[in-house]
This record gives C-alpha cells, sequence and structure tokens, in this order.
C-alpha cells in the first residue's frame, strides 16, 4: 500500500523565485489530495535550498553536490518517493487550479495508460505545443525536405503542428514540463536514462514505455501554464548543444549508427539549405536582417557540427 497518491517532483537550478512560485501554486492545486513534494536542487548557488526550507518546511530536499541533469535528479527522487503517481513538473510550470486532480482521476480510471500530459499554455494564454512524434531517420527526412508541410493531411506526415491540442487522443510523448506516471511504469520500465543530461529523456522514457505496452495520452481538460527555458535562458549555446548530443544518443540507441548517419546526413542537408535561404534573405529584406542572420549563423554552426561531431554520449548502448 502507498503512504500517499500523489507524489510531486521539481527539479531546482538556480531558478529560486520561480520555484517558490511553482510550489504557492502547486500547494493551492493539490489541497485535499494526498501528496508529497520533492525538491532536488542541482547545486544552485542563488539561495534557492534555504528559501525553499523556510517558506515550504513540508517539502523533502534532495540537495546535489553538482548538477545531474534532469533526468538523474528525476529518478533520484522517484527512488525515494512513496506515491502511486508521480507528477514531474518543471519550475517553470504553474498548474491551473483542478489541473493535477484531472490528470490524476484520469490515469485512475485508465489503467492501460502509463503517462498523460496536460494542455501547456505561454504565459500569454496561448498554445504551446507540447506533444510530438517519436524522433527517427525518416522523420528527419521528411523534416529538412519540407515535405512534412507539404503532406501534412497524411497519417504519416502527421507532426502534430497543426493540431489545435484541443481534444483527447494518444500520442507518441508528452515533453517533460509536466507529465503523470504511474509509479508502476517506474517499476516495470525503470527511471529515465541517464546517460541524457537534458533533452531526449522523456522521449526516450516515454518509447521504452510503448514498447512494453503502455500507452501515453494527452489530456487538454488539464491545463499548466509554462514558461520554458527558465534554468537554461542565459546559456543557449550550451543547450544548443545538450539538445544535439541527446538527439545523436537517442537516434544511436533506438535506430543504430545507420539511423544515425542517415539522421545527421538529413540534418546537413537541410541546414545547408536553411543556410543559404537565410543568407538570401538578409541581403534582399533588410528589414529582416537580424533575424536572417542569426538564423544563418544556427544553420552553419549545425551544418558544421553535424559533419565533424562524431562523439556519441552513451555509444555503447
Amino acid at each position: 500500500m502507498n503512504d500517499c497518491l500523489l507524489s510531486v517532483i521539481i527539479i531546482n537550478y538556480n531558478t529560486c523565485a520561480m520555484t517558490l512560485e511553482c510550489l504557492h501554486t502547486l500547494y493551492a492545486d493539490i489541497e485535499g489530495i494526498s501528496a508529497e513534494v520533492w525538491v532536488v536542487d542541482n547545486a544552485s548557488v542563488d539561495g534557492s535550498l534555504g528559501a525553499i526550507l523556510s517558506m515550504f518546511p513540508a517539502v523533502k530536499v534532495i540537495a546535489n553536490s553538482e548538477n545531474r541533469g534532469f533526468g538523474a535528479a528525476n529518478n533520484q527522487a522517484m527512488r525515494e518517493a512513496t506515491g502511486e503517481f508521480f507528477l514531474l513538473l518543471n519550475s517553470d510550470a504553474f498548474p491551473k487550479q483542478g489541473a493535477i486532480e484531472q490528470l490524476v482521476n484520469y490515469l485512475q480510471g485508465q489503467k492501460q495508460v502509463g503517462v498523460v500530459g496536460p494542455r501547456l499554455l505561454n504565459a500569454d494564454g496561448s498554445l504551446q505545443r507540447s506533444c510530438y512524434r517519436l524522433p527517427s531517420p525518416f522523420r528527419a527526412w521528411m523534416e529538412n525536405l519540407w515535405i512534412s508541410p507539404l503532406l501534412h493531411r497524411q497519417a504519416f506526415c502527421d507532426d502534430y503542428a497543426r493540431w489545435t491540442h484541443d481534444q483527447e487522443r494518444e500520442v507518441e510523448f508528452v515533453i517533460g514540463a509536466c507529465m503523470l506516471v504511474r509509479r508502476e511504469v517506474f517499476e516495470q520500465v525503470g527511471g529515465f536514462d541517464e546517460k541524457f543530461f537534458m533533452y531526449a529523456e522523456e522521449s526516450d522514457w516515454q518509447r521504452r514505455m510503448q514498447d512494453t505496452g503502455w500507452r501515453v495520452k494527452f489530456l487538454p481538460a488539464a491545463e499548466v501554464t509554462h514558461l520554458g527555458g527558465a534554468s537554461g535562458a542565459k546559456e543557449k549555446a550550451k543547450i544548443n548543444r545538450y539538445f544535439f548530443d541527446s538527439l545523436d544518443y537517442y537516434t544511436r540507441k533506438h535506430h543504430g549508427l545507420l539511423g544515425l548517419v542517415s539522421m545527421r546526413l538529413a540534418m546537413l542537408i537541410g541546414c545547408s539549405l536553411r543556410t543559404l535561404l537565410w543568407s538570401l534573405v538578409f541581403v534582399v529584406v533588410p528589414r529582416r536582417r537580424a533575424i536572417a542572420a542569426s538564423k544563418a549563423q544556427l544553420h552553419s554552426w549545425l551544418c558544421v557540427r553535424q559533419a565533424t561531431h562524431w562523439r556519441i554520449i552513451g555509444r555503447e548502448a
């Protein structure tokens, strides 16, 4: 018998004010639910731990001496948590009233569903895409050759980009900003692959869930405001490296070396075309020179990276 119904897990990394706001919002929404709250701090230096313990003494804290990344930090808390369900919640995600109860009720009534994600909103209330297809070499070719937008009505090219996220449906994966997971799934499938430092770990985890028969669902009735990018807002170059390193590892892990080569070739061609396109925009559309220069620089960096960077994390997996 589980000690409580819900274990909420928040990873904090130098987002003190935001984490405190997240906790305020969270506690208002879980009132009446048998719940515990965990905060895993990844070696913050902004006074987070003291502030959290002072304002929320009931929070269970794990203090890391180094930044262990998103997946490893969540695993630490899931191994210690006692809830029947685990709510993984970003420090920059703020549930709207009743959202968590709706997610819990949904999993209680859908025994074949391993994870459910809410409808995410930007700070201005506009929709934020939160459901995606799993990465694959095939999808890389479709996207980099602009085939997906042309054939978006075809099921094999549907990437959810034009879907309004207004109906319950089964999806391939939901992003990790807010997702409710069964303890049973964690016990059966295991936690996040800790070779991912950040990015792609949730898609890898949900693929492994589906490989063992669990389903992934999206529930629009539950809404959560998600600001996005809080922990890495000042480290764009490093974040880009983490993202593409993780994509490489995911592809190597699930599609093999040939799949990785195919994906990298698709991206190399696509980024080369985009570099040329944005360079042309820079020359002929003066009012868009700032954004054109930024886009051309990003895609040219990615061209070089995809052609030369072959140190893949977790190669032995």
